[in-house]
């Protein structure tokens, strides 16, 4: 007598369970709750899939970029509100710094008050959003911001190899701070200022 609750169906039976399992016929067990547990399986891992695909496309949001920090943190309207951006994989000069000024005028030039998108990538220690900028003409403002030659890339955070060959043409044309005989990268700035 089975008591397990378990029916087993052996190889070749021709008995049928009302759920129709395709295990029925190969020697498997079939128990009544398995078919159940399994379409609430498939309705969880959907309903995961869905919500993943929504957080995808909150990652991004546009609006009016009303505030420039510094060469590489800016404020967007996002939801009512002036964001904190920091834009991701690049590195400027601090306000203290030789060509940190430079590179906040840069970005205001190219970018205030205009209508970008932010693609966030993170949400950093500071509590700041961390993301690539585009502005209204599609173009990536990080990216313009390093081709100038006013900011690094942040080799820290940054493996994109977009941005260290932008760094490098830059550099080679001696654009912006590579004008200068030995510019000092602004992570080392901030540790020697500590």
């Amino acid at each position: 007598m089975n008591t397990s609750g378990v029916i087993s169906i052996p190889l070749g039976s021709s008995e049928e369970s009302p759920a129709s399992s395709p295990l029925i016929g190969s020697g498997a067990c079939y128990h009544p709750n398995v078919e159940r547990k399994m379409k609430r399986l498939c309705i969880l891992s959907f309903s995961i899939w869905i919500l993943s695909l929504s957080w995808v496309y909150a990652t991004s949001f546009s609006g009016k970029l009303v505030k420039v920090i510094d060469g590489d943190t800016v404020e967007v309207m996002h939801d009512g509100k002036a964001e904190r951006i920091r834009l991701a994989q690049i590195d400027c000069p601090e306000k203290g710094q030789p060509f940190g000024q430079v590179a906040k005028q840069y970005v205001l030039d190219v970018a205030a008050l205009k209508i970008v998108t932010v693609q966030v990538e993170t949400v950093d220690r500071y509590g700041r959003t961390v993301g690539e900028v585009f502005l209204p003409d599609g173009s990536n403002l990080n990216k313009q911001v390093v081709g100038a030659g006013y900011a690094w890339q942040y080799k820290k955070y940054s493996k994109d190899p977009v941005y260290a060959e932008l760094e490098a043409i830059a550099r080679a044309a001696r654009l912006g701070l590579w004008k200068d005989k030995d510019p000092v990268p602004p992570w080392e700035w901030r540790k020697a200022k500590r």
